[in-house]
C-alpha cells in the first residue's frame, strides 16, 4: 500500500540544483523531502509527504488524526529506515 504521512517542515533549503528542499518532523523522525509540489510551505507548515516528496499542505488537526491513524495500523515502520547524509 502506497501512504502519504504528514510531517512538521522544520528547515527549507535549495540543494545544489537548485529544487526546494527541506527537513520534515515525523513524530521525532527528520527526514529529507522535496518541497518543489508545494512551494507556498513554509517553516513550521505541515505537508503529506509521499515516496520523499511533500504533494499537499494540511493544517495540524488534520496531520495528527492521519499520523494517528497510521500509527494504529502500524504503517509507520518505513520511516524507520536510515538515509544517506
Amino acid at each position: 500500500m502506497c501512504l502519504g504521512v504528514p510531517g512538521k517542515i522544520v528547515e527549507i533549503n535549495e540543494n545544489s540544483i537548485g529544487m526546494t528542499m527541506g527537513k520534515v518532523n515525523f513524530a521525532g523522525i527528520v527526514k529529507e523531502v522535496c518541497l518543489a509540489y508545494v512551494p507556498e510551505a513554509k517553516v513550521g507548515d505541515y505537508v503529506v509527504v509521499h515516496v520523499g516528496f511533500a504533494i499537499s499542505i494540511v493544517d495540524e488537526a488534520e496531520a495528527t488524526r492521519v499520523f494517528e491513524y497510521l500509527k494504529q495500523m502500524d504503517e509507520l515502520a518505513e520511516l524507520d529506515i536510515q538515509q544517506p547524509e
